[in-house]
């Protein structure tokens, strides 16, 4: 068994998750119109490389916590109805050629998780490894704090938090344990952020990468997908 990783955001999907959910909240009356531009100036700090992922996570997740994860599931189900017209058959076929040759497939996204399964459903990838807010209380009381529990799934964590998953897997009898283990790996990604993993899989694909991905990945002959997004 092989081992195919695929980052979210501008590679599977040509387009911000966290924005599309942001907007779709806004639409639905749920976040103010101001929401919007909140969250693009983190986008800009992402690009540039100085973002905290913590602040940016509370800062998106926080006016949620009013609501019941219950209620915030019910606006996952939409928002996977909303999206699917959006999948690139590109993307939806590279991740089929995987699963068809019989590699374990996993989103490995910074994206925090309610947002990012709901994707991960329409790419068919049940293995999402994501950025986990910590919820608290039980049954239908539970809600979001914004705060992120453990390591957020972003630059050198993946490595750690993909590590961990694959420890999980071992425990319920499916797939080799560690990275190490698989005869190949892929990951796919289009940012720099992301080189802790892309260096730590024996077959790293930069997909329509940013410009220092593109430059380190031509510097070691990566292969580059220019993905037809």
């Amino acid at each position: 068994m092989n081992l195919a990783l695929f980052d979210l955001d501008h590679t599977l999907i040509p387009f911000d998750s966290g924005m599309a959910w942001t907007q779709f909240l806004i639409a639905k009356g749920v976040l103010p119109a101001t929401a919007a531009e909140t969250y693009l100036s983190y986008c800009h700090q992402y690009v540039a490389g100085t973002l905290d992922i913590h602040d940016m996570h509370r800062a998106n997740v926080t006016p949620l916590a009013r609501f019941p994860m219950s209620q915030i599931r019910q606006w996952g189900d939409e928002f996977e109805v909303q999206l699917a017209p959006r999948m690139p058959t590109s993307m939806l076929g590279l991740v089929r050629s995987h699963q068809d040759a019989g590699d374990l497939c996993a989103l490995v996204t910074a994206t925090t998780r309610f947002i990012a399964e709901p994707l991960g459903r329409l790419f068919g990838l049940p293995h999402v490894v994501a950025t986990e807010p910590v919820i608290v209380g039980v049954g239908d009381a539970r809600r979001l704090t914004g705060d992120i529990r453990g390591d957020p799934c972003f630059q050198q964590h993946k490595v750690t938090r993909v590590e961990q998953w694959l420890a999980g897997c071992i425990d319920q009898g499916a797939g080799p344990q560690g990275l190490r283990a698989f005869e190949r790996s892929w990951f796919y990604s289009d940012s720099a952020s992301d080189l802790p993993l892309l260096r730590a899989v024996t077959d790293p694909v930069a997909v329509t990468p940013d410009a220092r991905l593109r430059e380190v990945a031509v510097e070691t002959g990566w292969p580059i997908l220019e993905s037809a997004l």
